[in-house]
């Protein structure tokens, strides 16, 4: 119809939020399928318009037509452009028309919500609050895909907020394209398919056909094996094969055609459980091929509401999530798919007590829990946007004092260790604390902070957060919410990119295994492993465990770059903490938690920091706040040797320096970090910090990590020489009455982060035990 030729078009509840437009290949009016029951609902609580490709008119001018459904909330637009137009005015007079939409509903920006890149050519121009991409099927693969598909769908990948992926299978192949896609398969009206238990009444003016009967609805296009459907037919001539829906860019003369093959043709959505009351048995006669790799078909569970066994080819979405499903059978060949229609046929007539586990799987995958969970995700990216345009930069935590103050406690280092004790300290103990750091920031090595493009980056490298310690966990979040996160390396062999820790994953992929147990794999990783008479290195670790090839390709490179020594030199502590699996956990960790901080460290140590009672320098060496601040006691958590002025010699650390690097794309690695074993690769790891945080952005950071000898810090090097000058200081350290030494550097030991959390916390009860005992004895 023409705009004015309906007045009531626009009259519709308008909320905060502008038109929601939903750009479809697919006719509203031609297969009742995601976007129809998705829209339906969007359309109960804001405006909702279905945009629809063009039609060519022999007008002069090019017009839409609004077309309203009965009992549908959505609006249908039909673009009509004269046939004269060449592409590009056809493009621009898209544009046009779709400008005059929003001004006609208002003039807000709207949400798009595309189903085919093509209509983005059009729409790239026009600001919009949100745009999402609901990849229903990899439209690229299908017969006819127009030439440019593909970049349009780079481009608007790139431009969206949100994707979603019709199936698991679509979600793996494009999980790299973007930062927040998320797989979402076809849901299922329960309701309406379930009243085909109960034997409907035939359909009117259907055709009567011959029992018992197979059923197929869909479209009948190239991803139909119709040589197996004849072969089914062929076989077994008694079978009546029911085929409803519309043949597309096939030819007729190309179906097969039998006097037991019935073509229905296209029925209305409502009449589905009719028919399907018809039928003994659904089958998904799917060819294997390109227009058919990524499918998450639709029928599947809608199939299963109506009680019906399901047979199909072996789709790897069906097979992913209904192949050990009690009703569903999958077929590898023709032969097998008829005796899969046989035993279908049996489980038809038994007593139905096989529906149980089907109406348990399909009551977590109906529309309204898709559309709800979409939902959310649009709602936490309109928060995004708007957190977005926020300034992120702030000056650094610093209250500075004036020379000459006294304190009770004056703490070296503003990391975890030195910040957890300050802030029990003061809020629990009472005490007036005085945190110095010389770096202009605190947190540490675990400091993170937005770079030039807003993107939150681990200055210092990735700092991951896990432990087994509720009470650690619980203490942090006083000052942080969390965001779970289970962290993945994978490690370059070559151009192979294997999990590591090393498990059977890794195994199957560097020597072409097909290890499918724990006890396949364990029995391998026996054969390679070497018994040797002693264990003391970190080679011997290894090679006791893994034997000298896996060690050779991932730890002795990368452990000679990491340390500058050679594994053999290294005490067995550096390697015996790295595990080696036979199942295919690719965890990094296996801690009961894993978490990063929701707003990053830096955000957590301010909140932990924030104290009346704790007073901050910045930029501030120990030798000269010693000199200028008094205090009952010193907590140092810088490197022992630095304290005592290097009486003994400096003990030896490793250092590190990073290079970063924000790239103009969505996303750089499949995981957050690669490792890089080859001694020909100057870096050791690579981190890409999205990954980390969670942070969806149009840009990505990374960070190239080298270790080095000079430079701050790091990690201490563990060798037995090294130990032995540590405990001269250890020494020291306990014949200084009013000095605590905490933290990796200061007790010279490698810690993650929730241990520097526990010896902090532990370290403070005894200070406060301390306290009590002395006050005890003063009364005495």
């Amino acid at each position: 119809m023409n705009i004015r030729d309906n007045s009531t078009i626009f009259q519709h509840n308008v909320d905060e939020h502008g038109p929601l437009i939903c750009f479809s290949h697919l006719r509203w009016d031609f297969v009742y399928q995601r976007p129809q029951h998705l829209m339906e609902r969007f359309a109960t609580n804001r405006r909702v318009f279905f945009f629809e490709e063009m039609i060519r008119t022999d007008h002069h001018a090019a017009y839409l037509e609004f077309h309203a459904f009965k009992g549908s909330g959505v609006k249908c637009i039909r673009p009509r452009i004269p046939h004269t137009f060449s592409d590009t005015r056809t493009r621009d007079a898209l544009e046009e028309l779709l400008r005059q939409l929003i001004d006609l509903s208002g003039g807000r920006n709207p949400t798009f919500w595309f189903y085919t890149p093509m209509m983005y050519d059009f729409a790239r121009g026009i600001d919009a609050e949100l745009v999402i991409y609901d990849c229903m099927d990899e439209l690229a693969n299908f017969l006819g895909a127009p030439a440019r598909l593909e970049s349009l769908e780079t481009e608007l990948i790139r431009r969206a907020d949100v994707v979603f992926t019709g199936g698991y299978s679509l979600f793996e192949a494009k999980r790299l394209l973007h930062d927040n896609i998320h797989p979402f398969p076809s849901g299922v009206d329960i309701e309406h398919f379930r009243i085909a238990r109960s034997g409907l009444s035939e359909p009117v003016g259907a055709t009567p056909i011959g029992r018992p009967t197979l059923g197929y609805y869909g479209v009948i296009d190239e991803r139909l094996d119709l040589a197996l459907i004849a072969a089914t037919a062929a076989a077994r001539p008694e079978w009546s094969i029911a085929l409803i829906g519309p043949v597309v860019k096939i030819s007729l003369s190309d179906l097969p055609r039998a006097p037991n093959i019935h073509y229905v043709g296209q029925v209305p959505y409502a009449d589905l459980p009719a028919h399907l009351a018809g039928w003994d048995v659904a089958i998904m006669p799917f060819a294997l091929n390109d227009a058919t790799r990524f499918i998450s078909p639709t029928k599947t569970p809608e199939y299963l509401a109506s009680g019906r066994p399901v047979v199909s080819t072996p789709i790897k979405d069906v097979v992913r999530h209904y192949g050990g499903v009690k009703g569903v059978f999958i077929a590898g060949d023709s032969q097998e798919f008829i005796e899969l229609c046989e035993r279908a046929l049996s489980l038809k007539k038994s007593d139905g007590s096989w529906l149980a586990g089907v109406d348990e799987i399909l009551a977590s995958c109906t529309w309204d829990e898709t559309f709800n969970r979409m939902n959310g995700h649009l709602d936490a990216a309109m928060v995004r946007r708007a957190q977005s345009v926020q300034d992120h930069s702030h000056s650094p935590l610093c209250r500075r004092r004036r020379p000459g103050g006294r304190y009770d406690y004056l703490i070296v280092g503003a990391g975890f260790a030195g910040s957890v004790l300050a802030e029990r300290l003061a809020s629990d103990g009472g005490k007036r604390v005085l945190l110095c750091d010389r770096r202009p920031q605190v947190g540490g090595n675990a400091y993170d902070f937005h770079d030039a493009s807003g993107i939150l980056v681990h200055k210092y490298g990735p700092h991951i957060f896990h432990t087994n310690s509720d009470a650690i966990f619980s203490y942090l979040s006083r000052f942080t919410a969390w965001r779970a996160y289970e962290h993945r390396v994978l490690a370059d062999v070559a151009g192979a990119l294997l999990p590591i820790p090393i498990n059977r994953t890794t195994l199957n992929g560097l020597y072409g295994l097909d290890l499918r147990n724990d006890v396949q794999a364990a029995a391998f990783l026996t054969g390679c492993a070497e018994n040797l008479e002693a264990i003391v290195s970190s080679k011997d670790v290894v090679v006791a465990a893994v034997g000298r090839d896996l060690y050779r390709t991932f730890f002795e490179g990368y452990t000679r770059k990491q340390w500058g020594l050679d594994p053999s030199e290294l005490d067995k502590s550096v390697t015996a903490r790295i595990p080696t699996r036979t199942n295919t956990d690719d965890r990094y960790f296996q801690d009961n938690i894993q978490a990063m901080p929701l707003n990053g460290y830096s955000h957590m140590f301010e909140n932990m920091l924030d104290h009346d009672n704790i007073h901050i320098l910045l930029e501030a060496d120990f030798s000269d706040v010693r000199k200028d601040y008094e205090a009952a006691h010193t907590i140092f958590t810088g490197p022992i040797d630095e304290y005592y002025g290097y009486r003994f010699g400096a003990l030896p650390y490793r250092s590190l320096q990073f290079k970063h690097e924000t790239h103009d794309r969505r996303r750089v690695q499949p995981v957050g970090v690669i490792n890089y074993p080859s001694e020909e690769i100057p870096y050791t790891r690579i981190t890409e910090y999205k990954h980390l945080t969670g942070q969806v952005h149009p840009k990505t950071s990374v960070s190239y990590e080298f270790a080095c000898a000079e430079g701050d810090p790091y990690y201490p090097i563990p060798r037995p020489e090294n130990q032995a000058l540590f405990k001269r200081y250890e020494q020291l350290a306990k014949a200084s009455r009013n000095v605590t030494f905490v933290g990796r550097l200061g007790t010279y030991k490698y810690y993650n982060m929730d241990q520097v959390v526990g010896q902090a916390l532990a370290a403070y009860r005894r200070l406060r035990t301390l306290t009590r005992g002395e006050k005890l004895a003063s009364r005495s």
